[in-house]
């Protein structure tokens, strides 16, 4: 059986037939107009249409970055794109004919690495995606975890630092202010606004404003050897183990899967990871560590998650 996997970003929107291995035997993209739900929609639709022509496909999975109700057809709030109390699922299904199921775009990502990428050995996996922001997903006994609500998962907004740095989420100190791209770039910038001469590299390569100093340049000049980028990076990944350390303590993963865009940098953030997870987490003398991987289906697991989920 196949089906397509439709993965809605705030700029693009990616979708893909997919069959029951998880490969993905056609693609196409279109271009998110965020700021209109109908014309979302009509996209979607479009971008349906053209790979059904070609494919017998028996339904369709959404990944929607937002909030998606236990349903797994309305979603309820959406920081980037124009959804609020929004039956997606409805209205795709009016458009294309087809059945739809609409799933956080985090949680299509980790299913798809439970499933076909690096946790397919595991039961209990805890996927976190370190990009611009930070994404979770949780998987129990094989079991996609969502909540009574939904909203499960969302591992960015577990307060790190009480009364720390403000988030988008308009309270302070959450976990993602510390651990995600947004914290590595904003350190780099305020570090070399001091005058901090460990970033006096990142500030050459950014032509000597430190407001074009961004997170695929720290983690090039990283990879490159860099001692101040890669401390950057480090401190990142201090913090996102001593995170999953705090969230171990409560699910006790088999894995955990770590993916995104500042994950490029390899084993500079998940040796840090490593062992700052090893450092904080409970009894940690007597129970088994959760590995750190690396997540292996890249761009590609939002659009294989969300098609399998729906199949």
């Amino acid at each position: 059986m196949l089906a397509i996997g439709v993965d809605i970003g705030g700029t693009k929107i990616a979708a893909g037939v997919v069959d029951e291995d998880g490969e993905i035997i056609a693609t196409t993209t279109r271009t998110t107009p965020a700021t209109d739900a109908a014309l979302i929609e009509a996209a979607v639709a479009d971008a349906v249409a053209e790979l059904r022509a070609g494919h017998e496909v028996v339904g369709v999975g959404v990944g929607a970055a937002g909030f998606v109700g236990a349903d797994r057809r309305t979603v309820n709030f959406a920081a980037n794109l124009a959804w609020r109390q929004h039956p997606l699922a409805e209205e795709l299904e009016k458009l294309t004919g087809l059945p739809v199921v609409v799933e956080n775009d985090a949680n299509a990502a980790g299913w798809a690495e439970y499933r076909f990428g690096a946790a397919t050995t595991a039961r209990h996996m805890l996927m976190v995606t370190v990009g611009t922001g930070l994404g979770g997903a949780i998987v129990l006994d094989g079991q996609l975890v969502r909540g009574s609500a939904g909203f499960a998962g969302e591992i960015a907004h577990i307060t790190a630092v009480p009364d720390g740095q403000w988030c988008g989420c308009g309270r302070r100190g959450c976990l993602e202010q510390y651990t995600a791209g947004t914290a590595l770039v904003r350190t780099a910038r305020r570090r070399a606004s001091a005058g901090d001469a460990r970033m006096s590299p990142l500030l050459q390569v950014a032509g000597g404003d430190r407001k074009q100093i961004d997170g695929p340049m720290i983690t090039r000049l990283a990879q490159q050897g860099d001692p101040g980028a890669i401390e950057l990076i480090a401190e990142i990944g201090r913090w996102l183990g001593m995170g999953m350390a705090s969230i171990s303590t409560l699910l006790d993963p088999e894995v955990i899967v770590v993916g995104g865009g500042v994950a490029a940098a390899g084993d500079l953030l998940l040796g840090p990871a490593r062992e700052a997870y090893a450092a904080h987490l409970t009894a940690r003398n007597h129970r088994p560590l959760a590995p750190f991987l690396p997540a292996s289906m890249g761009n590609r697991a939002g659009i294989v998650g969300a098609a399998d989920l729906a199949r």
